[in-house]
């Protein structure tokens, strides 16, 4: 497929594969969550585990690779594209939008559903420094939060543990400790899941919040989002097929291929990201 980059769009077929990126493989959350949805559609996913996590990347950097990883996607004949990740969303995917003539679905911290759920009046945010310190995340805030309290916890490491497969572990459960301890106190009922790698260690998060937490992550909401934008643009697939799914990676393959086996069904190979 040609491509052509700077607004203009390349040409798009129903029948063509939906892109997904993450800065590593947290984004396979989402990829679950679409796939559920929609299941005809064949997925491309990419991993880019040599720059995980993109919290500790400045913005013009996050925006680089963000790009980066899309032209590599649409190289592939992707017609749409899912940002699979919230720190890449709030830096990057305005950007993406105004260089990208094809569907890009970003993905946020849900403040607006938490804040209708909670009944205590008490929201906790677990997610990376990179998303909290965002201005998309502070607008949020100002625009769904109202009176609600929102209780904020950045969770250094918790992104390392799920790359590293290290789902329950007793480090993985002292990290986990630590950081619902504040939300906790603060009696807070309703726990927004900020970033796609958390979803996984939801049966742990449960242990320590008991039955009745509300814990709200967002891929099926966008899974929701990337139905929505393909039946609007004419680009579901008609195939009556299960589709197929094909995932590469920035970084070391025999360490993302291991975790990625634990979080994806199958046997699923794992390709080295070719970059230009």
């Amino acid at each position: 497929m040609s491509v052509k980059h700077g607004g203009e769009s390349p040409p798009r077929d129903a029948r063509a594969p939906v892109g997904v990126f993450d800065s590593g493989l947290g984004g396979l959350s989402v990829l679950h969550a679409i796939r559920q949805r929609l299941p005809g559609e064949d997925l491309l996913y990419v991993a880019d585990a040599a720059h995980v996590p993109y919290g500790g990347l400045g913005p013009e950097r996050i925006r680089a690779r963000a790009d980066v990883l899309t032209r590599f996607l649409v190289d592939q004949g992707a017609k749409a594209i899912v940002v699979a990740c919230n720190t890449a969303t709030a830096v990057a995917v305005s950007e993406l939008r105004q260089h990208w003539a094809l569907p890009i679905i970003g993905m946020e911290p849900a403040i607006k559903p938490a804040a209708a759920r909670t009944r205590s009046g008490v929201v906790g945010v677990l997610a990376t420094e990179g998303t909290l310190a965002s201005a998309r995340f502070a607008g949020l805030l100002e625009q769904y939060a109202g009176s609600v309290r929102v209780v904020t916890q950045p969770c250094p490491g918790l992104v390392a543990a799920v790359e590293a497969g290290a789902i329950d572990t007793p480090g993985t459960r002292a990290m986990l400790a630590e950081y619902l301890e504040p939300l906790l106190s603060a009696r807070a009922d309703t726990v927004i899941l900020g970033c796609t790698h958390y979803p996984f260690l939801t049966p742990l998060i449960r242990e320590f919040t008991g039955p009745d937490m509300v814990i709200i992550d967002t891929g099926d909401a966008v899974a929701r989002q990337v139905q929505r934008r393909l039946e609007g643009a004419g680009l579901c697939n008609p195939s009556a097929s299960v589709g197929r799914e094909w995932f590469w990676s920035s970084g070391d393959r025999a360490a993302g291929g291991a975790t990625l086996a634990r979080l994806w069904d199958g046997r699923p190979a794992l390709r080295a990201l070719e970059e230009r």
